[in-house]
């Protein structure tokens, strides 16, 4: 058993135990208090609760947000809740303390400051209806803990538990609790009559009337005042029994200490034995004092422990006693007990267990006759009598009882053991005096030195999101009134940080301004200047004054001249010029810093009608419970706001709409009269990644928990509508409910679960009905059908699953057999008792988990207790992969999925009808090896085995059916998209839009919780442009950012291939995309699919003249090998009203495809330029790369044919691998595009069909060899391949900065992290961007790294041009070579492949690394690193030096030693790691390469050089001689 160390784990332990619910109050939610660890550490080991089922509910709250207001729902629904917090929070919750002592609530507060806690904040409370009881010791705060806990269960009322946890007796340690002694003190079964009902309150503020009562026999329902009964007297031999642990030289169990003890041991009151009717009688003091001894009896009983209300150690025949109250006992004790004098001989200590209620009359009989003077020691330090509480209590007490000695009463000051001999001197000096002095200071009132009373309040950095915006927005004229860390004079921070103080700072800055506006006024008609400017300027401004534009726009001519003037006046004007500015008035309201309580700023605000903006920034991430817990949802205060009907109310979440965040400031601070922006910005803790941030804005915003709308009740006397939703996928159903009646009347009547928790509990109900709908209406069809009836069920990711089950299930059809199948989580799980026969089919996803669409299904069977299968067979075949997790510690993930559950049916009572099938992706034939051995004893078994003349099965449909069964790539996509009923196209169709240069995809941030709702998933597209070269004008750049903004997620990627591509395109909006893209006179045909894709070109901004050459041949190359289809002009540019072709230049005009022919290619083909000595489009992995030579004149000649690159990889698949291209011979430019035309027909002709996972080009060159390919090339062409010439790459990274050009035009290459185009907080990169577009005359070149270049600024614009940089943020490129060498793929949310982070996680992941790096002096050092979310390559992570490759969520395969020109293949190093694994591999390495590479050896060819990896030579043999070697066992 281990043992228990501080007073904050003896309490959060029995808290644990005794709770359903935890309210655990921190100084952040990124900050532990004493408790909180200990909780936390509980539930990750599972611990169960003693009351709970299963684990109880632990709540994190920050110390400022209201706490208690937390405890109201959870109690209210039968919930035993307790709080584990400081003192600091009681007085300002006494609003809620009245309320909650009516609930069976415990508090176990810390009082502090630890060291010298002030017992004040326990005074200050005493009356709030509570029982308080106190802690001395470790053992005692164990004990009482438990206490309180039974104690408010048997008498339904709040508990406070109280102590010092600094305390000198807190620091032995007491082995764990007895958890059949904490069972024998709770009472189970009154907590469980508790948490069988409900309280029918519904609201804060008004009580009605709720107090605990007793059950009683009518005899007992009567009750006299008096004594209680069973008071023991102290024994007459003078000693008693020692006060278990109060000192460390108090052991009860010793019995040496020099001072004894009494307690008082009240007796339950016996029962009568007659039946009588019972009835109810409030509940009294005594009654709880009966129900507290009854509890300490048991402790005692059990460990010898005793306790009372009152605790009193000393000489039975003492004549003086201290009472102590707040302070540290043991000091005080171990001082009396230790002294060699006679001094304290008859000096007793009392004690108050029991606190509240004051037992009184329990106090005298326990104190010896003998005493004559008390002195009454309290350590409260904000005293608002004259006379201390306790002394007021004592005092009744003792005059009632007739024993009247002399009380004196004294204020504690900080004591150590140091001075408490001289403290207790005074204390008696003053107490045996004739006529002592009453509350005399004892000690240093002021406590230690440096001491904090509480936590300092801090601004989460993550709210730094929207203070930027406030910041950019408004710049000088921003003036946030409570802004935390301000100075002001005489006023706290935490005062003057709270909303109700701004806004007042705010009204009577206001004052001061209209003040200042008449004393201008009067001096603009008064000649008091020297000259005659000031008054003029004066009289503009003071006619401007209110209108913040142009009284902004005077403010600096006026200072100005007043400046230059010298008079007395000016002066006097000058010392308040910060008043000639028109400011943005602004109240912050933080969860964090500057919490509202009961909301009662904003209606102080509203009420005003005053011109202040608010902005309150909700931080409760979306969940069932903030759904359910309205009095927590901010959200509301919109309603309410909008109700007031005289405010301008907005709700944003910058991690969902950047652009409509601004508008709503800019509408906000326009809006005459009070504003209301409130502002979602969920975390569970302060120190989260924004990424999280992100993920749970989206969900909120999707699920409509968190509604983007804004609201301007005069927005009608403009022609705008008042109302206006800005949330895109809730906007039909918002509307259609707006729409029902007067839509400001239904928002204020709407339920408050509405959106969130209604929808969270509709969607479950609509989704159990149609599972119990579906499941039902097949079975009625099955009825009629002969043979037995087999279910199938599957959980499937990438379809093999899905695909496997339908197949079974058509044959077991063929076999005579009943067949059903469905998803596992479509399934009704209750009836699988009653199924006959049935089979499961699963695939393995990330580490051993079920796929998605089976996780719900697993989770219910794996916890439940209650299936019974005994009558059920049941067969289980699972797909996985021997050598995805290498690692011999990893083999449990293969297959873990269907052996876990054939494992559960099992337990369960099922009969296996076969052992659990296991398909292995490393067989001969992948999972169909084993499929194909498992399904034939599957028939057997059940009895159909032998059935004759099966009907053949057709083949499955592959990709070349689609396309041929397309109509040159026509399908049914017009279809498809007038389907208003789901946001969704067809399997085909989302096959044909890749060749239409558009991608179907998910938000996989919602997916999860939009099947949770009863929703199909957030559907959307992405699209990708066909910009050969990468070259587009402004005027292109600034329409592609239009389209962004009003089409797509309001962000741009740059992609790998030199071009645009558009995420969150839904449906509805996709035809007017492709159409203003065409507009913009790109296209985005060929963009994806089974043909040439865009066609790269190298950047080259320092030689433009050579690079206008070589990038005509990339549009050549690109025109000429277009597919020919006119599906593209029918499907996407067709008005819609007209039916007419919308035509661009370039159009063709008969459907045919001469190149391509009906089925295309085997897969998409790729064809790049690269022009040395920069490789920045990675020449060698792509199907077609060309290298440009130039000529002895400097004009372009020809180019070196590399042919067969190529990224794309399946994890574990050794059939599959990168390859980097072969070199074919040099061409001259004027042919180039027919060769590349020739090389594209011999891979139509000769590539791959069957096995799309070997159809690129790569594997057909290695198939045929070199040689033989480009025989057949040169036969086709009719020429011969040229020698190579030679050429040379200095690296394959871009060039950062500005550059001029050999025409003396200048050029600026932006770093774009990742490709990414998206405003910030921290960086408008995108409105910047725009600008530099609306005043830029030459080009932009989008570069194959994901990054922009500024090309052809002429020198007269280059200042204009770099100002304009500067303010946006655009000119940094100060950021680590690393960083600027870095590379990483889309993967989540969007992209369907991803099974790990790659852009959102790659920068976090550099950061972690450059102190690393900055250590080692490689600041300036390029390293190439590139990341993907899967392994087909997009980023092109083969070549990097390091790249990582995701294998599951968080983790990544880590390859080393490519090639930093980009001619070298990486190599597998270590495979599925984590972060911290990363962190470990890389940081002694990126050292050791500081440390003992040689002169300008990169660090690719360092590691191969250690031996850390072997060189890869060639594509095939990637998989050959990897640092990590896989484990065959498992």
């Amino acid at each position: 058993m281990g043992s228990v160390t501080t007073a904050g784990e003896a309490v959060a332990r029995i808290a644990y135990l005794s709770s359903n619910v935890i309210v655990s109050v921190q100084p952040s939610l990124a900050t532990d208090s004493e408790f909180s660890g200990v909780l936390r550490e509980l539930t990750a080991n599972k611990t169960s609760s003693l009351v709970a089922k299963g684990l109880p509910e632990i709540l994190p709250v920050r110390h400022n947000a209201d706490p208690l207001l937390s405890v109201f729902q959870p109690i209210r629904a039968g919930k035993l809740t307790s709080v584990t917090t400081t003192s600091s929070i009681l007085i300002k919750s006494i609003p809620h303390l009245y309320k909650l002592a009516q609930y069976p609530v415990v508090l176990h507060v810390s009082v502090q400051p630890v060291g010298f806690p002030d017992f004040s904040d326990i005074t200050s409370i005493r009356q709030s209806g509570f029982t308080f009881l106190q802690s001395e010791t470790l053992q005692q705060c164990q004990d009482i803990a438990l206490t309180a806990h039974a104690l408010a269960i048997k008498t339904g009322k709040g508990v406070v538990h109280f102590f010092d946890s600094g305390a000198i007796a807190m620091s032995k340690e007491i082995p764990y609790e007895d958890q059949n002694l904490v069972r024998q003190v709770l009472d189970l079964d009154a907590a469980a009559s508790y948490q069988s009902t409900k309280s029918e309150e519904n609201t804060l503020y008004a009580d009605d009337g709720r107090t605990p009562t007793l059950s009683v026999a009518r005899s007992q329902a009567i009750v006299t005042s008096g004594e209680p009964s069973g008071l023991v007297s102290p024994p007459e031999d003078g000693k008693t029994l020692p006060l278990p642990d109060r000192t460390s030289a108090r052991e009860s169990s010793s019995g040496s200490s020099q001072r004894e003890s009494s307690a008082t041991s009240g007796q339950s009151l016996s029962s009568g034995t007659t039946v009588e009717s019972l009835t109810t009688k409030p509940l009294a003091s005594d009654d709880i004092y009966r129900f507290a001894t009854q509890i300490w009896d048991t402790i005692k009983e059990a460990t010898g422990r005793a306790y009372d209300a009152f605790e009193y150690t000393g000489p039975s025949d003492a004549e003086a006693a201290i009472f102590l109250f707040g302070a540290d006992t043991a000091i005080f004790a171990n001082e009396i007990d230790s002294t060699e004098t006679e001094q304290y001989a008859n000096v007793g200590i009392l004690t108050a267990r029991l606190y509240r209620p004051w037992l009184g009359a329990t106090l005298a009989p326990l104190l010896p006759k003998s005493i004559k003077r008390i002195a009454v020691l309290e350590q409260v330090r904000r005293k608002t009598t004259k006379w201390g509480p306790l002394l007021l209590d004592l005092l009744m007490s003792l005059k009632s009882s007739g024993n009247s000695p002399l009380i004196v009463g004294y204020q504690l000051g900080y004591i150590t053991k140091d001075t408490v001999q001289q403290a207790l001197r005074g204390v008696f000096q003053n107490l045996l005096i004739e006529k002592p002095i009453q509350n005399l200071q004892i000690g240093k009132l002021d406590g230690p030195e440096g001491q904090q009373n509480q936590s300092k309040l801090e601004k989460p950095t993550l709210e730094n999101a929207y203070t930027k915006i406030l910041d950019q927005v408004f710049g000088q004229r921003l003036h946030i009134a409570n802004q935390l860390g301000a100075n002001n004079a005489g006023v706290s921070h935490d005062l003057s940080a709270s909303p109700e103080y701004g806004f007042g700072s705010l009204v009577a800055r206001k004052e001061h301004r209209k003040r200042f506006v008449e004393e201008v006024q009067t001096a603009s008609k008064r000649s008091d200047f020297v000259t005659n400017n000031p008054q003029q300027w004066l009289g503009k401004w003071a006619v401007e004054a209110e209108n913040s534009d142009k009284a902004n726009e005077l403010a600096p001519e006026v200072i100005s001249r007043l400046s230059t003037d010298g008079s007395a006046t000016a002066s006097q004007l000058l010392a308040s010029k910060s008043l000639f500015f028109k400011e943005s008035p602004w109240l912050i309201g933080s969860d964090a810093w500057a919490y509202d309580l009961g909301n009662s700023g904003v209606h102080h605000v509203l009420a005003s009608g005053e011109n202040v903006n608010m902005l309150i920034i909700d931080s409760q991430p979306y969940s069932e419970r903030a759904a359910a817990d309205a009095a927590r949802r901010k959200k509301d205060i919109g309603l309410y706001a909008m109700n007031f009907g005289n405010a301008y109310v907005a709700s944003v979440a910058v991690y969902s709409s950047y652009t409509q965040v601004l508008e709503a400031m800019i509408e906000a601070d326009k809006f005459d009269g009070p504003s209301v922006v409130l502002a979602y910005l969920p975390y569970e803790k302060e120190s989260d990644s924004p990424l999280t941030v992100l993920q749970e804005t989206k969900k909120a915003v999707d699920l409509g928990y968190w509604p983007l709308y804004r609201w301007d009740p005069h927005g009608d006397e403009k022609g705008e509508p008042n109302f206006k939703l800005d949330s895109e996928r809730i906007k039909k159903e918002l509307e259609e409910f707006l729409r029902r009646d007067n839509y400001l009347s239904q928002l204020m009547k709407r339920h408050p679960e509405f959106s969130a928790n209604l929808s969270a509990s509709y969607g479950t109900e609509v989704r159990q009905l149609q599972k119990r709908k579906a499941k039902d209406a097949y079975s009625k069809l099955l009825e009629g059908l002969a043979g037995d009836p087999m279910t199938v069920l599957f959980a499937s990711d990438n379809g093999n699953a899905e695909n496997l089950a339908k197949r079974l299930a058509n044959r077991g059809k063929a076999r005579g057999l009943k067949t059903m199948v469905m998803a596992m989580d479509e399934y009704p799980l209750e009836d699988l008792p009653n199924e006959q026969n049935i089979v499961l089919i699963t695939s393995t996803a990330g580490q051993g988990e079920f796929p998605q669409n089976g996780r719900t299904f697993w989770e219910a069977v794996k916890d439940s207790t209650d299936l019974d299968l005994a009558t059920v067979n049941f067969a289980v075949f699972s797909l996985g992969d021997s050598h995805y997790w290498p690692r011999k510690e990893d083999k449990i993930y293969y297959n873990k999925p269907g052996k876990d559950l054939h494992a559960r049916l099992v337990t369960l009572g099922g009969k296996p009808l076969t052992d659990c099938g296991l398909g292995d992706d490393q067989d001969p034939d992948a999972y169909q090896t084993g499929y194909a051995d498992w399904e034939p004893k599957l028939w057997q078994a059940l009895g159909v085995d032998k059935v004759e003349g099966l009907p053949d099965e057709p083949p499955p449909i592959t990709n070349e059916d689609i396309k041929i069964a397309s109509n040159f790539l026509r399908g049914t996509i017009a279809e498809g998209l007038k389907d208003t009923s789901t946001g969704a196209i067809s399997a085909a169709d989302q096959q044909l839009t890749k060749f239409h240069g558009t991608y179907m995809q998910d938000d996989r941030d919602l997916r999860d919780e939009r099947k949770a709702q009863g929703l199909e998933p957030a559907y959307s597209f992405m699209i990708r442009c066909r910009l050969a070269g990468g070259v587009a004008t402004p005027k292109q750049w600034i329409q592609m950012d239009e389209i962004s903004t009003e089409l797509g997620n309001e962000t741009m990627k740059l992609t790998t291939r030199q071009t645009f591509q558009f995420h969150g395109v839904v449906k509805g909006k996709l035809k007017p995309a492709m159409q203003a893209i065409n507009k913009a006179l790109m296209t985005t045909i060929a963009a994806c699919g089974d043909v040439n894709r865009n066609v790269m070109c190298s950047s080259l901004p320092e030689r433009s003249g050579y690079h206008k050459q070589v990038h005509a041949v990339s549009q050549k190359i690109s025109d000429h090998l277009l597919p020919s289809t006119t599906a593209y002009h029918e499907i996407w540019l067709t008005d819609d009203e007209t039916n007419e072709k919308t035509k661009v230049a370039g159009d063709a005009v008969v459907d045919n495809e001469p190149l391509y022919g009906p089925t295309y290619l085997p897969r998409k083909f790729k064809i790049t330029i690269a022009i040395p000595p920069h490789n920045d489009t990675d020449v060698y992995a792509h199907d077609i790369g060309l290298i440009a030579i130039k000529g002895a004149d400097g004009n372009l000649e020809g180019f070196n044919v590399l042919a067969g690159g190529g990224m794309g990889v399946t994890h574990n698949n050794k059939k599959t691998y990168p390859r980097t291209g072969s070199m074919l011979g040099y061409v001259p430019a004027d042919v180039t595009h027919l060769v590349c035309e020739k090389i594209m027909l011999v891979q139509r002709d000769h590539g791959d069909r069957k096995n799309r996972k070997h159809a690129r080009l790569k594997y057909t060159i290695d198939d045929m060899g070199v040689d033989v390919f480009r025989g057949k090339v040169e036969d086709l062409w009719g020429q011969k391949f040229a020698e190579p010439k030679p050429f040379k790459f200095d690296s394959n990274v871009d060039t950062f900065g500005w550059q001029k050009d050999e025409n003396g035009l200048n050029h600026f290459t932006f770093f774009i992290e990742n490709g990414r185009i998206e405003d910030t907080a921290d960086f408008p990169m995108k409105t910047g961007l725009v600008e530099v577009a609306k005043v830029h005359k030459g080009e932009f070149r989008l570069t194959g790294n994901q990054h922009l270049i500024l090309s052809g600024v002429p020198d007269e614009d280059l200042d204009m041009m770099k100002d304009l940089l500067k303010k946006y943020k655009l000119d940094n490129t100060n950021f680590s070579g690393l960083r600027l060498s870095s590379s990483a793929c889309v993967a989540f949310p969007t992209c369907g492949l991803a099974m790990a982070e790659s852009e959102r996680y790659l920068p976090q992941l550099i950061t972690k690394l450059e102190s690393t790096i900055e250590e080692a002096g490689l600041r300036q050092d390029s390293i190439v690193m590139r990341m993907t979310g899967c392994p087909n390559g997009c980023a092109r992570p083969w070549l990097a030096e390091v790249a990582f490759v995701g294998k599951a969520y968080g983790a990544y395969n880590m390859y080393l030693g490519g090639g930093y020109h980009g001619n070298r293949l990486n190599k597998l190093y270590r495979s599925s790691i984590k972060e911290d694994e990363i962190l470990e591999i890389l940081r002694p390495l990126i050292k050791q390469y500081a440390a003992e590479r040689n002169d300008g050896e990169r660090f690719g060819d360092f590691v191969i050089r250690k031996g850390y990896i072997k060189a890869t030579t060639e594509g095939k043999y990637f998989h050959d001689d990897t640092a990590e070697v896989e484990s065959d066992e498992e």
